[in-house]
């Protein structure tokens, strides 16, 4: 069997040097290729953008052989930064599957070629239930672009694959378009990181997006008492709580200060017990809103070498408390 010429040229004499060049050789191609990407987007993208954002149903992504693999990767990029979107396989279409497709969807499908046969049964399932068909290929001549409402042509480009067949640089292309759809719907609709954390509420990163108010304690839990009580009453109520400290407010109920194991220590006498409660708190404490994300209120109460925090109103009420421990308890870190 003959070898090709880009086989041919390989010195295996130095396959350290020979297969980083090849490697370093392959990003660059791609890395080109988006940014001509970049430069081509226009009409034809924002006119998907509006579509999707225009639609009361699902973005269905299908594709076949490596834009398969594309296509669901996409559709999962879009289901978690608020775009609701499922993979549909283009053969399994054909056997039952485009009974998960509704008239209010959009479908979304890929092909380099645009030519896939397999993708025939979908289209023509768009095209006799009016659903909206979105192509992305790289011909506008292809049957795949002129059967759709609106056609993403890639630029015309080599792939990073010497041999020409293996698709490279084409999936990458298809990869990164999906990404940047998905981050312009994400902008396009406010997509905040509480509804990103709603999306992906296990592992480190939902870790991360835990608020104060999905951790604090509330109500009955909440040490609070007098600003004129005794310390003979105060010190119960720390006791029964079991959070280290206790909250003093006023007579609306907004917060002065904070009494802390350390505060009983400090004021520690023969008087301690008589003493009130405003005479013996620390006076504007560090505190917390419950929008606030776990970790910022971990961060401050590091960064102030305290164990607790109380979580205010805008009116500086208090309304629970956070304590170094349940975000550690979490796994926030």
């Amino acid at each position: 069997m003959k070898k090709s010429s880009f086989l041919k040229n390989i010195r295996v004499n130095d396959p350290y040097k020979d297969n980083l060049r090849i490697a370093k050789n392959v990003l660059k191609n791609e890395a080109s290729a988006l940014c001509t990407l970049a430069d081509s987007l226009g009409e034809s993208f924002f006119k998907v953008v509006n579509k999707i954002c225009s639609i009361h149903g699902k973005v269905i992504v299908s594709g076949m052989g490596k834009s398969g693999h594309i296509a669901r990767k996409i559709a999962a990029t879009l289901a978690s930064t608020g775009t609701p979107a499922f993979f549909v396989h283009p053969a399994e279409a054909s056997h039952g599957d485009l009974g998960m497709i509704a008239r209010e969807d959009v479908v979304m499908a890929l092909s380099h070629s645009g030519e896939t046969g397999e993708l025939t049964d979908l289209v023509n399932y768009t095209r006799r239930f009016s659903i909206s068909l979105i192509s992305i290929s790289s011909s506008f001549k292809s049957t795949l672009s002129i059967s759709s409402d609106i056609a993403i042509i890639l630029p015309k480009i080599k792939e990073a694959c010497p041999l020409g067949l293996a698709p490279t640089t084409s999936t990458t292309l298809m990869l990164a378009l999906g990404d940047a759809l998905a981050v312009t719907l994400l902008a396009r609709r406010g997509f905040s990181s509480a509804d990103f954390r709603l999306f992906h509420p296990g592992g480190h990163l939902g870790q991360k997006l835990l608020k104060v108010a999905d951790l604090m304690h509330q109500g009955d839990h909440v040490p609070l008492v007098s600003a004129e009580w005794s310390m003979a009453e105060v010190i119960p109520v720390m006791t029964q709580k079991s959070l280290g400290c206790a909250g003093v407010v006023d007579k609306t109920g907004g917060l002065l200060g904070v009494i802390t194991d350390g505060d009983l220590r400090r004021h520690m006498s023969p008087t301690l017990l008589s003493q009130t409660a405003q005479s013996v708190m620390t006076s504007n404490p560090k505190s917390v809103h419950a929008s606030a994300l776990a970790v910022e209120a971990l961060r401050l109460m590091n960064d102030s070498h305290i164990t607790s925090l109380f979580v205010l109103t805008k009116n500086q009420h208090p309304i629970g408390l956070i304590h170094v421990h349940d975000c550690l308890r979490a796994g926030v870190s």
